[in-house]
């Protein structure tokens, strides 16, 4: 019973409601440090972006909008668990596009599935998008996925962490978490990854492992700043 409430869509939008409000608490209580300090200055000329994650920052990735940035869609799962999160993401002014990165190969992005559609359609209309680098029970193993959409688009990935001191950590594949109130809060932006229209086999590659690589570091730079060790470091190898 309680699980069929929980996927029901009126009470999916009345949590994704109090999400909502419980992260903007979250938000207006930290105090901010960003690298580089000026993001905005940083992506200055190079909006629309991607925003790359690993799966577990989905619920702190908000966090993460730059001022200069006034539109944002973001990937969010097509299981019926997940319309709370879509939920959250509307009342926080972020457009859902429903979808999953499914196996991390390039064959699913060749037939230009539904929600790749509607990502580059998001982008060509100026809008950045933030999607999950990694697929599905493959925590922080970099799929192909986000590297398709970069070059299908000519927009930049950028590889970005949100941290905060104060959290709760979950015990789940991706080791989610989510920040609690009156803490430190870190948002690190890596280098640019580019995918040029014309890319290769081995060009893709490369761009997978350097947006890997950039959010490998982020994370590590990010909870090095805020005290603590990445608790999904070492998920790759698990």
């Amino acid at each position: 019973m309680a699980r069929r409430i929980g996927r029901s869509p009126f009470w999916q939008g009345i949590i994704g409601f109090l999400l909502a409000k419980y992260l903007r608490f979250v938000q207006v209580t930290s105090r901010f440090t960003t690298v580089p300090e000026d993001i905005d200055k940083a992506i200055a000329g190079q909006t629309p972006i991607i925003c790359a994650m690993w799966h577990g920052q989905h619920l702190m990735i908000s966090f993460a909008w730059p001022d200069t940035i006034d539109r944002f869609a973001a990937l969010i799962s097509r299981h019926e668990d997940a319309g709370a999160q879509a939920a959250a993401l509307t009342y926080l002014g972020v457009t859902p596009v429903r979808g999953s990165g499914g196996p991390a190969d390039r064959s699913r992005y060749k037939g230009g599935a539904p929600a790749m559609r509607e990502l580059l359609r998001q982008l060509e209309s100026g809008a950045s998008v933030a999607m999950t680098a990694d697929v599905p029970k493959r925590a922080r193993v970099c799929g192909l996925g986000i590297v398709a959409l970069a070059k299908l688009s000519g927009r930049p990935i950028v590889p970005t962490a949100v941290v905060t001191s104060r959290r709760i950590q979950f015990d789940t594949w991706d080791r989610a978490s989510l920040g609690l109130p009156f803490g430190r809060a870190v948002v690190y932006t890596g280098d640019l990854v580019r995918v040029p229209h014309d890319a290769d086999d081995a060009t893709m590659e490369a761009a997978r492992l350097a947006v890997q690589q950039g959010l490998d570091e982020a994370h590590r730079r990010a909870y090095d700043m805020v005290g603590a060790t990445d608790p999904g470091a070492h998920l790759r190898t698990a």
